[in-house]
């Protein structure tokens, strides 16, 4: 497995070493052993999937005031995944880092607490999975309106189609103080 870094410290991608022949491919998506002697040292206590249609756009979801890492890997089709540094007090903040995940190139993208995190499928389909570093608490649960011009977006899809969670999300200027992730 090799681990690229990003230009937001803390977000990576991973790309595993992928064996393949005439049956097809095997490969090894997550090994805690093998990514600790990188750095990569991260417990993760629950793990979700999603499967979702075209120009389904999730997010900009997070966890706040106890926040949540996301394990990002597409296992059917393709999404475009996005990373937003919002811890205030970083120098990052703002910034967003987004990556193209497909069941073709088998990345996995790591999302690390107190970052927001969104997707859109590109594909007709996509299955996705995310392991994650805390349990999901539904008290916890915040998120931003993803086309925010704060973070000013450039999301692969014109027309996205929304849960309607998703569409009540505030825009960062409307997010209370203390919804706001710090370092």
């Amino acid at each position: 497995m090799i681990i690229h870094p990003t230009e937001l410290e803390g977000v990576v991608i991973l790309d595993p070493q992928v064996f393949s022949d005439h049956r097809g491919y095997f490969f090894e998506s997550y090994n805690q052993e093998k990514l600790s002697l990188f750095g990569f040292d991260h417990t993760f206590v629950q793990d979700n999937v999603s499967l979702s249609t075209a120009n389904v756009l999730r997010g900009l979801h997070y966890q706040w005031p106890i926040p949540q890492g996301k394990l990002v890997q597409c296992l059917q089709g393709e999404i475009w995944d996005v990373a937003v540094d919002i811890r205030e007090n970083s120098p990052t903040f703002g910034q967003w880092h987004a990556e193209t995940l497909t069941s073709e190139n088998h990345r996995a993208l790591y999302i690390p607490e107190g970052f927001a995190h969104g997707f859109a499928v590109i594909s007709d389909t996509a299955l996705v999975s995310y392991k994650c570093t805390q349990p999901y608490r539904a008290e916890q649960d915040a998120g931003i309106l993803y086309n925010d011009p704060t973070f000013a977006i450039p999301w692969p899809i014109i027309r996205p189609v929304l849960s309607p969670k998703d569409q009540a999300l505030p825009t960062w200027d409307k997010v209370a103080p203390e919804k706001r992730p710090q370092l």
